[in-house]
C-alpha cells in the first residue's frame, strides 16, 4: 500500500487542506496523472516523509520559512557556500589544534 499526501490551496481565504490517500501500486500512475491535471496553484503534492507532514503543520512550516527569509534579507542571517564554510571550519580547527 502506497501513501500520497496532497494539498489544496484556497487563494481567496489563504487556507490549505491536506488529504492522505492510501492506494495500491497498480493505480499510482492513473492517480498521479489525474492529480497532475491541476495547476500548481490548485494542488501541491507532498511526498510522504516531508518535514511539512511529519514535524509541523503547513502554516508553522511556512511561518518558519518566512522568518528565515526575513532574517537573511535583514542581514541577521547569512548563507555560506561550501568554500566559505570550509574556510571557517579550518580556521576554527586550527585555533584549537595547539
Amino acid at each position: 500500500m502506497n501513501t500520497i499526501f496532497f494539498t489544496n490551496f484556497d487563494q481567496i481565504k489563504n487556507h490549505m487542506e491536506t488529504i492522505k490517500i492510501e492506494f495500491q501500486s497498480n493505480v499510482k500512475e492513473k492517480l498521479i496523472g489525474f492529480l497532475n491535471s491541476f495547476s500548481k496553484d490548485e494542488l501541491n503534492i507532498i511526498e510522504e516523509g516531508s518535514p511539512i507532514i511529519e514535524d509541523k503543520s503547513f502554516d508553522e512550516y511556512r511561518a518558519s520559512l518566512h522568518l528565515a527569509v526575513k532574517k537573511m534579507e535583514s542581514g541577521e542571517s547569512k548563507l555560506y557556500d561550501i568554500d566559505e564554510l570550509d574556510a571557517m571550519l579550518e580556521k576554527t580547527i586550527s585555533k584549537y589544534e595547539n
